[in-house]
């Protein structure tokens, strides 16, 4: 259960949407009597604006109606980890990192690294962050999967065309501990030394934890808190957070079963691929949805993708 204060805050920008969907619409309702009362030429830009403002705020709301999940109001943690090809692919989950920071700063989302591993020479292996803002795992649900680069690459002295992936893990962040048993003898804990940014401690101190838990294969870890203690607690939380997830991915393909559906977007499999040449398209392989403007889409407009996902779940 989310805690009362968030559940009200929620509730009251629910609210403060259908007030200014209202006023938008007595908005436009004012122009058109008032435009057909004077005849004024003048007035037909302003009905123009307020109709597409109104068309688009509806748009958002109808959008935000479809994240009806367990935990899509919920805050989201993500992970993303290079696949095989070495510094190309390192550098694309390092690209793809940068994406998903820009679109949490449009979205007014705060992010947070929770753990990170960097490439050999350039890029990121693997990193993990927190993303919160409302409905942060509603919306950011939508980009799990494996992301496939197609690209002229910049560490091939030939100048070869290449293939890289890299996946995206999302989870919902479990702040309330669910009705899941963590019985301490199915955990392996490791320390080891913090390998990102921090204090004069980092590389010093085994300050990292690693926590492994054996029955499921699950494994979490986390470097950026201050001591070893608030490391390990935010992993902890995060092992909350995946068993959490995994109970309910077991329950959608249980009900999906009984319906005699077949789920076909599933985890692992490529969800969309970012062609920079020979020609620049990014394309949704769910949902068929495309766009030419891929400098855009890595600047983080990614909005119009997940939203055709939402429409198609």
């Amino acid at each position: 259960m989310l805690e009362v204060g968030k559940k009200i805050k929620i509730c009251e920008r629910k609210l403060d949407k259908i007030a200014e969907l209202d006023r938008l619409y007595d908005d436009c309702k004012g122009y058109v009597e008032l435009s057909e009362e004077t005849r004024e030429p003048s007035l037909d830009k302003e009905i123009e604006d307020s109709l597409h403002l109104l068309e688009s705020k509806v748009e958002e709301a109808k959008i935000e109606t479809l994240l009806s999940g367990k935990y899509d109001s919920y805050n989201a943690i993500m992970t993303l980890h290079s696949g095989a090809g070495g510094t190309e692919a390192q550098d694309w989950t390092e690209m793809l990192y940068r994406m998903y920071k820009m679109y949490c700063d449009k979205q007014g989302y705060s992010l947070r690294v929770l753990d990170l591993l960097n490439g050999d020479e350039a890029g990121l292996k693997s990193i993990t962050f927190e993303v919160d803002g409302e409905n942060a795992y509603g919306f950011l649900k939508a980009e799990k999967g494996v992301h496939r680069l197609v690209r002229i690459s910049p560490f091939d002295a030939n100048a070869r065309r290449h293939t890289s992936f890299a996946s995206v893990e999302v989870m919902p962040k479990i702040e309330d501990k669910p009705n899941i048993e963590i019985r301490p003898e199915d955990l392996k804990i490791d320390t080891y030394r913090s390998s990102g940014a921090g204090g004069q401690n980092v590389n010093k101190t085994e300050s990292a934890v690693r926590i492994t838990h054996i029955p499921t294969g699950i494994v979490v870890s986390c470097q950026v808190e201050r001591s070893q203690l608030q490391n390990k607690e935010t992993a902890m939380q995060m092992l909350y957070s995946r068993l959490a997830e995994k109970e309910e991915e077991e329950e959608m393909a249980r009900l999906a079963s009984i319906r005699g559906e077949i789920k076909k977007i599933e985890w692992g499999s490529q969800i969309r691929s970012y062609v920079f040449c020979p020609y620049t398209l990014v394309k949704d392989h769910r949902t068929g949805y495309e766009n030419s403007n891929i400098q855009a889409v890595m600047d983080g407009n990614i909005q119009e993708f997940i939203n055709e996902y939402l429409k198609k779940i």
